[in-house]
C-alpha cells in the first residue's frame, strides 16, 4: 500500500527536479536577435563583433537578422511583439529615445528591459573622397550660396543625421535636400557612388573608409581634434556656438522584452557584461573610434534618461515646429 505512494512521490520529485533543470538550462535553443538597422552600419558592426563572445559564454547560437525601416521602429516593434521568454533580443541604437518626440511611435526603451548599454560613438560629417569641400566651413559657405542644392544622406526623422542637422540649424543655417536610406551602410554606399554630397555618420561606421582615403572627413562632432581622425577639424572650428550641445553621440545597446523572467534577464545581463568586457571587442571599439560603456541595471537607465533629456531639448530648441510633441509634454526634464 505504501509502495504506490512512494513511487508517486518519487515521480513527482523527479518531475520537479527536471522542471528546475529546464529553467536553469536557459538558453536551451538558439536565440534570435534583431538588428534595427541595415547591414554595414554602425549598429550592425557592433552587434556582429560582440555576438560571437556572447555565444561562447551562453554556449548557444545567436541568429542575427537585420530589420531596418521606420528609423528603427520596425525592428523594435517586432521584438516587442514576440514572446517574453528571452529568446528574442534587440540590438538597437539611440533612436527610440526620440520616437515619441518625433511622432514615430508611442514607445521608447522605457518599454523594454535594458540588458546592456554597450558603448557610445563619435560622429563625423563625411563626404566623398573627391568632394570639392575640405571642411564643414567650405560646405556651409557653398550651401548658403546655393540653398537646397546639396544632397545630405539621412536615415529618417529622429535618425543621427537629422539630429545633427537640427543642431547645426540651431546655431547657423544649412539648407539641403535629404536623401533617406535604411541605415548607415546604404548611405555610405551611395556616397561612395557619388549619389549624395555628405552625410553625418557614426565614426564606427565610416572611420576605416576615411582613414583609407576612400572618403573624406569634414568635421568631427567634438570640441577638439581626435586621435582616431588626425587632420579632421572639430565642428566647433566652423560652428563655435554648437559647443553648448557637446559632447554628444550615438550609442548602442541590447534589449529584451520587459516581461522576460527575472532569472533570464540576469543571465543575459551577466553574459553581455562579460562579452563587452572582452579585450578583443574592446580593441574593435577603440579602432572604430567608439567608447565601451558596459552599463546595465540602474546605471543603464540613468544613461538612457540623460541622453534623452539632452537630445530632446536640443532638438526642441533647434526646430520645435518639426516635432510632434514637446519634451515638457512627454515629461522629459531639462538637462
Amino acid at each position: 500500500m505504501f509502495k504506490p505512494l512512494l513511487t508517486s512521490l518519487a515521480v513527482a520529485v523527479g518531475s520537479l527536479a527536471m522542471a528546475g533543470n529546464a529553467l536553469a538550462e536557459y538558453p536551451e535553443r538558439n536565440i534570435q536577435a534583431t538588428i534595427q538597422w541595415g547591414a554595414g552600419g554602425a549598429t550592425d558592426n557592433v552587434a556582429r563583433s560582440l555576438t560571437p563572445h556572447v555565444e561562447e559564454i551562453l554556449d548557444t547560437t545567436v541568429v542575427l537578422t537585420n530589420r531596418p525601416g521606420g528609423t528603427g521602429v520596425i525592428g523594435m516593434n517586432h521584438v516587442m511583439r514576440q514572446r517574453a521568454d528571452g529568446y528574442n533580443l534587440l540590438y538597437g541604437a539611440e533612436n527610440p529615445q526620440l520616437y515619441q518626440l518625433m511622432g514615430l511611435a508611442d514607445f521608447s526603451y522605457d518599454d523594454m528591459h535594458t540588458v546592456n548599454i554597450i558603448g557610445q560613438g563619435l560622429v563625423v560629417i563625411a563626404a566623398p573622397a573627391d568632394s570639392p569641400f575640405d571642411s564643414l566651413a567650405d560646405l556651409l559657405e557653398h550651401a548658403k550660396a546655393n540653398p537646397g542644392e546639396l544632397r545630405m544622406g539621412g536615415t529618417g526623422a529622429g535618425g543621427l543625421p537629422s539630429t545633427v542637422l537640427a543642431m547645426v540649424n540651431a546655431v547657423d543655417e544649412l539648407d539641403v535636400r535629404n536623401v533617406t536610406f535604411g541605415g548607415d551602410g546604404p548611405g555610405i554606399t551611395a556616397m561612395l557612388g557619388g549619389h549624395i554630397d555628405f552625410m553625418p555618420l557614426s565614426l564606427a561606421a565610416v572611420g576605416e573608409q576615411i582613414r583609407s582615403g576612400k572618403m573624406k572627413g569634414l568635421a568631427v562632432l567634438t570640441k577638439e581634434e581626435i586621435e582616431a581622425l588626425p587632420g579632421v577639424p572639430p565642428i566647433t572650428q566652423a560652428l563655435p556656438d554648437i559647443e553648448s550641445f557637446l559632447p554628444w553621440g550615438p550609442f548602442w545597446g541590447v534589449f529584451v522584452h520587459q516581461d522576460t523572467p527575472d532569472d533570464i534577464k540576469a543571465t543575459l545581463e551577466e553574459a553581455y557584461e562579460q562579452a563587452v568586457a572582452n579585450q578583443e571587442f574592446g580593441d574593435f571599439m577603440q579602432n572604430f573610434g567608439a567608447e565601451v560603456l558596459n552599463l546595465n541595471g540602474e546605471a543603464a537607465e540613468q544613461y538612457l534618461d540623460n541622453w534623452q533629456s539632452v537630445t530632446a531639448w536640443a532638438m526642441y530648441e533647434a526646430d520645435a515646429e518639426t516635432l510632434e510633441a514637446t519634451p515638457e509634454e512627454l515629461g522629459i526634464p531639462r538637462p
